[in-house]
């Protein structure tokens, strides 16, 4: 009898479908998420059933049925603070072939960016996706000069794979380091005897 459920358990087991693979974090670097101050994370002009905390969260990013998504036309404008300064080694964008995003401009410790002044600012760097990079999950390094200090990311999201009125993204991954600091407040005064 434990023959035949250890048998059923594993043909169970063999036609239930094998999990997505996971994405190879490049060498020497982390998956910032654990270092995003989240109180500080914005997302300009999300559909608010379809925020930004599906797309960027542990956990939400990797369910294929939550995704990110624009409101009233294609653009986004995420604002990504950490806790810490980091260096921003690469991203990973992952979205559907058709509505999937397109142009990405990447701002290095831009405060208080909209749409009306994004384009007044040079982008530390800027991605031009293509549908084979949104379903490969494969991060794409950055001009990692541009990206030594951060203390915050601006990612303006200009358009779409198809032009679109709405752009999905299924998830956004930061790869990069810490940079260790001195915080001023562990300090303690020496008092003079």
């Amino acid at each position: 009898m434990a023959a035949a459920t250890n048998a059923a358990a594993a043909a169970a087991a063999a036609a239930a479908p094998a999990p997505a693979p996971a994405t190879p974090v490049p060498r020497g670097q982390v998956d910032l998420v654990d270092f995003i101050d989240w109180s500080g994370v914005e997302c300009l002009n999300q559909d608010p059933a379809h925020s930004i905390v599906n797309a960027l969260k542990q956990g939400y990013r990797d369910d294929e049925g939550l995704y990110l998504a624009s409101d009233s036309d294609e653009q986004l404008l995420i604002h990504i603070p950490f806790m810490q300064v980091v260096k921003l080694h690469s991203a990973l964008f992952k979205g559907p072939e058709e509505d999937g995003p397109k142009t990405i401009k990447l701002f290095c410790n831009k405060e208080h960016m909209g749409f009306s002044n994004v384009n007044d600012y040079p982008p530390s760097d800027s991605l031009d996706l293509s549908s084979n990079h949104l379903s490969e999950s494969k991060p794409m390094q950055l001009k990692y000069v541009k990206f030594q200090n951060v203390r915050s990311l601006t990612i303006f999201i200009e358009d779409n794979q198809s032009g679109s009125d709405v752009s999905k993204i299924l998830k956004i991954a930061l790869y990069g380091t810490t940079v260790d600091t001195t915080n001023m407040k562990d300090l303690k005064k020496i008092e003079e005897h």
